[in-house]
């Protein structure tokens, strides 16, 4: 038996029974924890209980009585709930350990613990108690106590630790100890990562750290929360190391209104939050697929669905969503759908009242509808096994992190028709820069809001938010890429819901990148000069000083500095007087073995200099050299006063040294740590713009990589129409509508010529009809992704296209039966159908692939009729595409419709496919060689086609004869305008020789210089020899440190020159320049090698160039690393330069 307090009645129970089964006997697996009543209830009938058994316990001892009176009242209904919600935790917990652990638990308290087992006391004063204090802070957080050089836990959170974290409880299985589990401080990072990875929030608790009086217990304080997309900081200050942050995860809440689904997210690290009314549930459950969230919240509102009954999902409407919910944990919630959120969160986070959340919803007025689950899921822009992902052919290979998400983003909620306009011209105007472009630093927003917020950012980050800030003010300083800048206000605004100026954005990065650099240390300057001694190993002044060396600029650190460094000396002095002629004795010593040892090392485990030795005592004093020292050392003690050894040993003059040297070091580490966070109190004021500036580089970098991607694929940018039939709308052809010239299927790569392309006009619905393997569903794919690439402002798989603004793109494709919801193949079909139908204008774009497949032929070709009747009747542009031939006899009331279908050929006697759109009906499905060409037994095949033309020969017949009859530059110059131009050159050489002063910047000059005119010169040589048209103008083109080549410079063939951190330089011609550059700079070293190239009209130019510059370089006296590739007259051709006829461009 044990026993239970509550705020009236002490409760005897049988010992297997919980607090949480007698509250409710089968609770289930999602409860809601707002509904007071039910709470209400529990507890009358908890008081209800009378025992009569075991009274004798309350007449026992007093001590036991009083820790019974201690407990009583601790319970309220926000405790019980709070309970219930980690039983149905532990319940699904399936380690065996896990479970015999479980079953020592008690609901009688937040942390589970049985009172009467071994350690189990909560009587005040112990750790226990205080635990259980910071428990109630934070009940549903998973909490981590500092004990000395572990991290335990107890009760029902050791059981969380064992079954997730890998860990194993302290003192085994003993049926008699509360369940204890724990990790050694090195391993807190592996065990947190665990436990959020499984959806858990965390809070830790750290001790007070420094000297305490005897029998005192030490101090603890929270030190912070780890949660699922928001990782531990604390500490991360004193750190040389950066910490790699996860997507934000929001809490979501859904609720129902009016107008739809509505999905409000909150996120905690950016104390935002966001509303999006009117979804569909398809679009809905496609937000809820691509959302990594922290807790899900369902609304009351919910459970009363179109059909008026409480049983949600019952009749279609609700089914898809509640089958995605019901397979994760929610709770419901009433009330306001956003305000009660926004209170949940602040419960959740242990948040004050007073803290408050920035609204950043966007108006939804002119946006287009969000994807739905399938389009998303039928065009790769959420991963799908078998689908080719529309993400990997958007961007290069090497784009990924915040990027990717962004694109992702952007592709499953499309923006209007402004933003993505701003979108397309960026990226033309990214797609014709001709200078080098930032690496563009990413940052996460909620990373440089949690770590400037808590005050832990350390010298690392703030030297990556220089370099956002850097890069920013660099885009803003060249005239290219100045308006570029500008263009991305807008769409960073969108992806941020920050209205900044572009005057402002400037100016507060200027001030940032200004405060920054007075404080931090930054790379390439020399404030981490670490101290130094003949006589003391250097690991130990690099272990002592180089936590906070280099982190800010000496001069505010002066005074600190140098005492640390006449400490040091001190300390040296010390050591060289105490242990210097020790070691000389020894080493004056003349006996081969067994003789005396002696050395002066660093004892790393304790933080000092001691001198290690054996049999250096004299058997005789004699007064020689060394004897009055040897009689000054001691053996060496910890921190603790416990000998270290039989061999260490020190001096009280090297003791004293030691420890003014330490709290030298201690008092500089603590003024570094004081100005780092005096900075991140700083730039907070400034989280705002470092939020805007982190995003809009995000971006960038995305944008770049996607017009990259896109020219390398010869993809095109698309003309957009602001609305379907809008009067702003420019014609083709006299029409309205979309119109998409060599469209390819976006998964091929055009440049690899293995693309067929297709003509798409499209000014109302098609009925697309044609054999299996024909096409018809890789066209309905390449028509939604160009489709949906268009309106988000991006290029386009085609070779020109005219695309209006869409306010939807559905794509349906085939479909599977759903056994969770009791629905077959053809129910889930017609459900998905019907919200298509439901959602569709005559501004929509409608691909609906092989409709009413699932079920009897007759009946679904009446369907499919009227479905193509309602579609035709809104007036959408679209495509339904069918095997139901039977459709071409139904009395039809259609408009506007359109018959195509994928073309054929019929060679050899064998119909095979031509993969190409045309006009008309196609009767042909190719469905007995599709069998046969997977293998279908041969036997099989021709019992087929027997049966076939047993049935419908006189359709044969037919079919076959409709289908026979179907088948049916720049200006040039003289020779003295050249010898003008080459003199100009070598004056501007001249000229810029001297100006610059920085030795780097000179040598960058001069090599620029130098291949300006050898290239030059060898230019007009091939002009005058009328080997080339038109003369061009060498234009070389720097690409510092932190830079990259342009996308124009894809596909162009080009000559490099790499000048490495060594001085050295390296020749090379490439057509792919960006990859060249990662190339190089991936080797050891090469990291902030920079390079100059220039782009000439052909490799075969480029080859000879390039042996032309590595022979006059070396010859020049430049040190070129590759100086053996110029010994090949015609290095990469086989053609001397002089036939090559050359059209070169300028």
């Amino acid at each position: 038996m044990y026993w239970l307090a509550t705020r009236s009645v002490v409760v005897s129970l049988p010992r297997w029974r919980s607090l949480a089964l007698l509250l409710r006997s089968a609770a289930p697996r999602h409860c809601s924890f707002s509904s007071s009543p039910t709470l209400r209830h529990s507890r009358r009938e908890l008081e209800r209980i009378c025992c009569f058994k075991g009274q004798k316990v309350l007449k026992g001892s007093s001590k036991t009585t009083k820790k019974f009176k201690a407990l009583n009242g601790a319970l309220n209904d926000k405790d019980l709930s709070n309970l219930l919600w980690w039983k149905e935790r532990l319940e699904m917990c399936r380690k065996p350990s896990t479970v015999q652990l479980v079953k020592r638990l008690t609901y009688s308290n937040l942390l589970g613990l049985d009172v009467n087992l071994k350690n189990g006391s909560l009587k005040e004063g112990t750790l226990n108690w205080e635990m259980l204090q910071f428990k109630s802070r934070f009940p549903r957080e998973v909490l981590l106590c500092r004990v000395g050089e572990f991290y335990e836990s107890i009760g029902i959170d050791a059981c969380i630790l064992v079954e997730y974290a890998g860990l194993n409880p302290f003192g085994g299985l003993r049926s008699d100890s509360v369940p204890r589990a724990g990790c050694p401080i090195m391993n807190l990072r592996q065990t947190l990562d665990d436990l959020t990875r499984n959806g858990y929030s965390v809070c830790i608790v750290e001790e007070v750290q420094g000297p305490t009086q005897a029998r005192a217990r030490k101090g603890r304080f929270i030190s912070g929360h780890a949660h699922p997309g928001s990782p531990y900081v604390f500490g991360l200050v004193c750190g040389d190391h950066d910490l790699d942050f996860p997507e934000p995860m929001p809490v979501v809440g859904i609720s129902r209104s009016a107008r739809g689904y509505c999905i409000n997210l909150v996120l905690e690290t950016m104390k935002t939050f966001s509303s999006e009314d009117g979804l569909t549930e398809e679009a809905l459950v496609t937000k809820l697929r691509t959302c990594r969230y922290h807790h899900l919240y369902l609304h009351t509102s919910l459970r009363n669905n179109s059909s008026g009954t409480c049983r949600w999902g019952e009749f279609g409407e609700g089914g898809l969503l509640w089958g995605e919910c019901s397979a994760r944990q929610f709770e419901w919630f009433g009330g306001n759908p956003v305000n009660e959120l926004l209170l949940k969160v602040k419960e959740l986070y242990g948040l004050n009242d007073e803290v408050t959340f920035r609204n950043v919803t966007l108006s939804s007025e002119n946006r287009p509808q969000p994807l739905t689950l399938g389009t998303a899921t039928q065009i790769g822009a959420i991963p799908t096994e078998g689908i080719p992902c529309l993400l990997k052919v958007l961007l290069p290979s090497n784009c990924t992190g915040l990027p990717v998400l962004y694109m992702r983003d952007l592709l499953l909620n499309p923006p209007d028709y402004e933003i993505a306009s701003a979108i397309q011209a960026t990226c033309k105007l990214m797609s014709n820069v001709t200078c080098s472009i930032p690496e563009f630093t990413c940052i996460s927003s909620s990373k440089l809001v949690k770590l400037l917020e808590q005050r832990e950012a350390n010298h690392i980050e703030f030297c990556k938010i220089k370099n956002v800030l850097d890069e920013i003010l660099h885009m803003y300083k060249n005239s290219e890429l100045k308006e570029i800048l500008k263009l991305l206000m807008d769409p960073t605004w969108v992806a941020t819901g920050l209205k900044i100026d572009f005057e402002t954005l400037v100016t507060e990065c200027e001030w940032a990148s200004g405060r920054i650099g007075e404080m931090i240390s930054l790379d390439g300057e020399s404030d981490k000069k670490i101290s130094s001694s003949s006589v003391i190993p250097s690991d130990f002044f690099e272990d002592m000083e180089s936590s906070w060396k280099g982190r800010v600029k000496k001069i505010h650190i002066e005074e600190e500095f140098a005492e640390v460094q006449r400490a040091a000396e001190a300390l040296s002095l010390a050591v060289t007087e105490d242990f210097l002629p020790i070691i000389s004795r020894i080493k004056a010593s003349t006996a081969p073995f067994g003789g005396s040892k002696g050395e002066i090392l660093y004892a790393r485990e304790h933080e000092a200099v001691w001198f290690k030795g054996k049999r250096f005592t004299p058997s005789v004093w004699a007064g020689t050299p060394g004897e009055e020292q040897i009689k000054q050392i001691k053996p060496a003690s910890d921190s603790r006063g416990r000998k270290v050894g039989e061999e260490w040993y020190t001096t009280w003059k090297v003791e004293d040294a030691l420890t003014r040297y330490h709290e030298a070091g201690a008092k500089a580490k603590l003024k570094v740590l004081e100005l780092l966070r005096g900075l991140s109190s700083e730039l907070q004021s400034k989280i705002n713009i470092l939020v805007f500036a982190s995003m809009l580089l995000i971006v960038a970098k995305a944008l770049f990589a996607h017009v990259s991607e896109g020219r390398r694929r010869k993809w095109v940018f698309p003309t957009l129409a602001k609305s379907h039939g809008s009067e702003d709308v420019k014609p083709f052809d006299g029409a309205y509508g979309m119109k998409i010239i060599g469209l390819s299927p976006y998964w091929f790569d055009v440049a690899e010529g293995s693309a067929v392309h297709n003509t798409v006009d499209m000014q109302s619905l098609f009925l697309l009809t044609g054999p299996n393997g024909g096409g018809k569903s890789s066209l309905l794919r390449s028509i939604c992704a160009a489709s949906l690439l268009g309106i988000c402002g991006f290029m386009v798989p085609a070779e020109s296209a005219l695309i209006p603004q869409f306010d939807s793109i559905m794509l349906h494709m085939k479909s599977y039966d759903s056994p969770a919801d009791g629905k077959s193949s053809f129910q889930v079909e017609m459900s998905e159908i019907r919200s298509i139908i439901a959602g569709t204008t005559k501004r929509s774009l409608v691909l609906i692939d092989e409709i009413c497949r699932g079920t009897e032929t007759a009946k679904g070709t009446c369907i499919a009729g009227s479905i193509i009747e309602t579609l035709d009747k809104i007036g959408c542009l679209g495509i339904v595409s069918t095997h139901l031939h039977g459709i071409f006899t139904l009395p039809l009331n259609t408009k506007n419709m359109v018959y195509k279908a994928m073309g054929t050929v019929y060679v050899d006697g064998k119909t095979k496919p031509t993969w190409k759109l045309i006009d008309g009906i196609c009767r042909e499905s190719l469905a007995f060689e599709t069998a046969k060409k997977e293998g279908m037994p041969e036997t099989i095949i021709r019992r087929a086609e027997g049966l076939y033309l047993s049935v419908y020969a006189k359709e044969v017949l037919s079919g076959r004869n409709e289908r026979e009859a179907d088948l049916s530059n720049t200006s040039i110059y003289h020779s003295d305008e050249s010898h003008l131009e080459l003199s100009r050159i070598r004056q501007e050489a001249a000229f810029n020789r001297k100006k610059s002063t920085n030795q780097v910047e000179v040598l960058q000059k001069e090599v620029e210089n130098a291949v300006t005119v050898i290239c030059q010169k060898k230019l007009i040589e091939l002009y005058k020899k009328k080997n080339i048209s038109e003369l061009a103008v060498v234009h070389c083109v720097l690409i510092d440190a932190r830079e990259q080549p342009p996308p124009s410079t894809i596909g162009a063939s080009s000559v490099y020159v790499m000048l490495r951190p060594d001085k050295k330089f390296y020749v090379g011609e490439t057509d792919d320049l960006e990859g060249r550059v990662r190339a190089h700079r991936s080797k050891e070293g090469m990291q902030n090698a920079s390079f100059i190239y220039f782009l000439v009209p052909g490799k075969s130019l480029a080859c000879q160039l390039e042996t032309l510059l590595i022979n006059q370089l070396s010859n020049q006296g430049f040190q070129l690393t590759n100086v053996a590739d110029g010994k090949h007259r015609n290095f990469g051709t086989s053609v001397p330069i002089e036939s090559v006829p050359v059209s070169v461009c300028s």
